[in-house]
């Protein structure tokens, strides 16, 4: 399947990647609306740290790489069976990343007064079911 969906996705999936190389090397730009928050505090629900923040950036890397194999957009490498697990696999977490926790994260969450917040409604979490219906996209 080639069409643009798959390209944006792309995009979108290696601008977040380097957002995270540069949030993990101190980087502060756009930080303060991405880790939630406690009910009724203005604290993190946690703290990043310089190595998970990495890997993170790397699985989105690795994500991105996927939607290029399965779409058959690099030449030297056809879709097949691993490509394709992992497409479903990123289906899968993508697509419960935007349903959320039921707390923090996700449309169905409970805590909804900060600002990560509401770029997680109007922002993330939609991004995220992008991302899955992407991938599904690919596996047919």
């Amino acid at each position: 399947m080639q069409s643009i969906l798959p390209l944006i996705a792309v995009g979108f999936l290696w601008f977040i990647s380097l957002l995270h190389v540069y949030w993990a090397f101190g980087g502060r730009w756009g930080s303060a609306a991405v880790i939630p928050v406690r009910k009724g505090e203005y604290k993190p629900a946690f703290t990043p740290r310089k190595w998970g923040t990495l890997f993170v950036a790397i699985l989105i890397l690795f994500a991105s790489i996927i939607i290029v194999v399965q779409g058959d957009y690099l030449l030297g490498f056809k879709a097949n069976n691993l490509s394709k697990i992992g497409s479903i696999i990123c289906a899968i977490v993508f697509t419960i990343r935007a349903i959320g926790d039921f707390n923090y994260v996700g449309f169905f969450k409970k805590i909804k007064h900060s600002q990560f917040a509401k770029y997680d409604t109007w922002i993330y979490s939609p991004l995220c079911l992008f991302f899955g219906i992407v991938y599904i996209l690919l596996v047919f």
